[in-house]
């Protein structure tokens, strides 16, 4: 029972953490506005590690590699505290747990793509005009453009973001074995 209480409380903190981290680096990549209350809500949580971060890594073409490499960081010390934890010490194989930390990374990117889509939509629906639906919209509309090309409305309904949250829940799905399929290979 000790454990599996150890393992809650380290997964949440860190993943919190994690998904904050990488919803900075969406929104960066993506140009969402900040000036919002989510927005400043993700600011005020990762400023104080990414920006001494930034000192060590730079920018590239506009995506803020810092809090990339915050959340990969992230991630691997969740891993790496779970596995001494919950494995009575024993160190993790450091490729391994870099593997399947990018593949987490992944994961928690394509969850967070799910949660914006829902919560967009949502604020299409009620309330369309509220300054917290122009972050969601700042995040979605890149995807949702990519797919209206291809899925014209039907009966005044964009479908675009229901075939969106079913590619990712199918990728998902797909990288829930990966880790698995990794070490089977090697």
């Amino acid at each position: 029972m000790g454990g599996q209480i150890a393992q809650l409380l380290i997964e949440t903190v860190f993943g919190l953490f994690i998904y904050i981290v990488l919803l900075r680096f969406w929104m960066q990549a993506l140009r969402a506005p900040f000036r919002n209350p989510i927005g400043q809500f993700v600011i005020a949580l990762s400023d104080w590690a990414v920006l001494p971060l930034r000192r060590l890594v730079p920018s590239f073409r506009g995506y803020d590699l810092a809090s990339l490499v915050l959340a990969l960081v992230a991630q691997l010390a969740m891993l790496f505290v779970l596995a001494l934890a919950l494995a009575g010490g024993k160190v993790p194989v450091p490729g391994l747990l870099l593997v399947e930390s990018l593949i987490a990374l992944v994961r928690y990117s394509l969850h967070l793509l799910i949660l914006v889509v829902i919560i967009q939509v949502l604020f299409s629906w009620f309330n369309p005009g509220s300054p917290i639906a122009y972050v969601f919209d700042g995040l979605t509309r890149p995807l949702y453009g990519f797919f209206r090309r291809f899925i014209p409305p039907i009966g005044n309904v964009d479908l675009s973001p229901l075939v969106i949250v079913v590619l990712a829940q199918v990728l998902l799905i797909v990288l829930k074995g990966a880790p698995l399929t990794l070490l089977a290979a090697g």
